[in-house]
């Protein structure tokens, strides 16, 4: 069986956030997450605003994709996600915001913060106690072993579990 190759990861925590956090008036709102049902992957794909292709995502049968959204709004969807259960732990295969959440005009902060923390808690949900893996763009690294406290083995990334637990508590309060 040929190996799969992996998508290298350039997301960028903005600020981690207890929720999301609207830019102009730091107001928070609580969020959402939910798998992606297929009449919203349709409208993700004729939606050109995204960076990744979310229907060829959806065709890998090992990866789940779910959407970020304040419970107030929750036709919106606020950013996305896709990730592999592995055998030992969370494997994040990509990780976006949506459009109107990037560059210095955003709307919130904090979705892929919330979105990484949402993968810990599946961890430890399905027994892995926050071990979440992925592959980073190189020149994001650091960012990551900064922001996410994630460490380095070979081209992969792992947050461990305590500051997986870290993560859960500050979006998930649990």
């Amino acid at each position: 069986m040929a190996k799969q190759k992996h998508i290298a990861l350039d997301f960028e925590i903005d600020k981690l956030t207890n929720s999301i956090e609207n830019k102009l008036t730091g107001e928070s709102f609580p969020t959402e997450v939910s798998q992606l049902t297929f009449e919203e992957l349709n409208k993700v794909t004729a939606d050109k605003t995204w960076q990744f292709d979310w229907g060829k995502e959806h065709r890998t049968p090992t990866y789940k994709i779910y959407k970020l959204t304040t419970v107030a709004e929750p036709q919106t969807i606020q950013g996305l996600i896709s990730i592999k259960i592995d055998r030992d732990h969370v494997f994040l295969s990509l990780v976006e915001s949506a459009k109107h959440n990037f560059g210095k005009n955003k709307t919130y902060a904090g979705i892929p913060g919330n979105l990484v923390a949402f993968a810990c808690k599946v961890s430890v949900e399905n027994g892995f106690d926050g071990f979440v893996a992925f592959v980073p763009k190189t020149q994001l690294i650091e960012h990551y072993k900064q922001t996410l406290g994630a460490v380095q083995f070979r081209n992969r990334m792992f947050i461990m579990p305590p500051k997986a637990k870290q993560l859960i508590q500050q979006y998930f309060n649990t």
